[in-house]
């Protein structure tokens, strides 16, 4: 009980402020409270970039997939309550810091290069994918969300692209599960594209810019559209790396887009005012410093330094934060989610494909 001298008429109560001496403890509380998932996600990040890179050359499997892979297979360890803080941690601060640093791999002035036709034929090859996705959804009785993320994953840029719209999509029964099998489809649908587009591209008789667009434009990951463009020619390779990079460069606008689009339909009681992340200013910011880069005279040497090492700490941020989703998720609730799953996604793959094509069959 409080004495009665602080509860006479005309005086104000007023908890207690902490103490800022807790502050030191209470951090060091939390680093130890997460430190376990946390490292547990680091290992088998460092465990998936060391087995790829070993079976590379019999199967070129991205690390990515192989670290959600392993992550799933140790789910039983992982729901453990000691391992939960870290790899929330992972997805909720680690995934966000690593999708702003994919800002530092586009310059503003390769994508000016590409021209106004072959920009717009791009947009509206991801418009009508992503939307695609949300009916494809609504057709066979699935989730806007899972929708979304497999129109967006196979709009932009494949797993990184889902793991930054989870980000901005609502909690709901199965997310995780749905961001993994997302992530592993268009893997596996990349690697068919990879050796089949430019058989398709050679049998419509696209020259070699055309070929580069069409496998920049609708192949999902970036180690596939590498293959497979360099796979026909230098040229095709350099033109399909550029379409690429400008669809990454478009993840911020259409992440943004959904984001807008779940609060503003409401969607599984999403509340609250429309909101930009910082993950996405801080994409943007750097992709603009990026594209500054050449007018950084003396400086651009340390620049270069700097920019190597952040991309290559977005890399391993993304790699462990698809471990801890992998650890997050159960081969049980992969396996649950049925044909209607693969059906979306391949759907999805299917319309980029036919609208990027028929766009360059026109304006050839």
């Amino acid at each position: 009980m409080f004495p009665d001298r602080l509860n006479k008429p005309g005086m104000r109560v007023t908890d207690p402020q902490p103490d800022a001496t807790d502050f030191p403890a209470q951090a060091v509380s939390s680093i130890v409270k997460v430190f376990p998932g946390l490292l547990l996600s680091a290992v088998v990040a460092i465990a998936a970039a060391a087995i790829a890179l070993s079976i590379a050359p019999l199967f070129p499997i991205p690390g990515m997939v192989v670290a959600l892979l392993i992550g799933i297979a140790l789910n039983p360890l992982a729901r453990r309550h000691l391992f939960q803080p870290g790899t929330s941690f992972c997805l909720k601060t680690v995934l966000p810091i690593a999708v702003a640093l994919l800002g530092l791999r586009i310059a503003l002035g390769d994508i000016v290069a590409l021209g106004i036709t072959t920009a717009v034929l791009v947009m509206l090859s991801m418009a009508a994918t992503i939307v695609a996705g949300l009916l494809f959804a609504r057709l066979l009785g699935q989730t806007s969300a899972y929708g979304a993320l497999a129109g967006v994953a196979t709009a932009v840029c494949g797993a990184s692209a889902a793991l930054a719209t989870a980000i901005v999509l609502p909690d709901y029964k199965n997310k995780a599960a749905d961001v993994a099998f997302v992530a592993i489809a268009v893997n596996a649908l990349s690697t068919v594209a990879m050796m089949l587009y430019p058989v398709i591209c050679a049998a419509l008789g696209f020259d070699e810019r055309s070929s580069g667009t069409m496998i920049g434009a609708t192949i999902h990951d970036v180690a596939q559209v590498v293959g497979a463009g360099y796979a026909i020619s230098e040229p095709t390779g350099n033109t399909a790396v550029i379409v690429k990079l400008f669809r990454v460069f478009l993840l911020l606008p259409v992440v943004l887009g959904v984001g807008w689009y779940f609060t503003r339909s409401n969607v599984k009681s999403i509340t609250g005012k429309i909101h930009i992340p910082l993950f996405a200013v801080g994409f943007l910011i750097l992709c603009v410093v990026n594209s500054l880069a050449p007018s950084f005279g003396a400086a651009a040497p340390v620049f270069a330094q700097i920019k190597s090492m952040c991309i290559e700490a977005s890399t391993w941020g993304l790699l462990i934060a698809i471990s801890a989703l992998g650890l997050r998720t159960s081969f049980a609730g992969i396996a649950a989610l049925g044909w209607r799953h693969v059906a979306t996604v391949t759907g999805t793959t299917v319309v980029i494909l036919a609208v990027a094509t028929a766009g360059l069959l026109i304006l050839r």
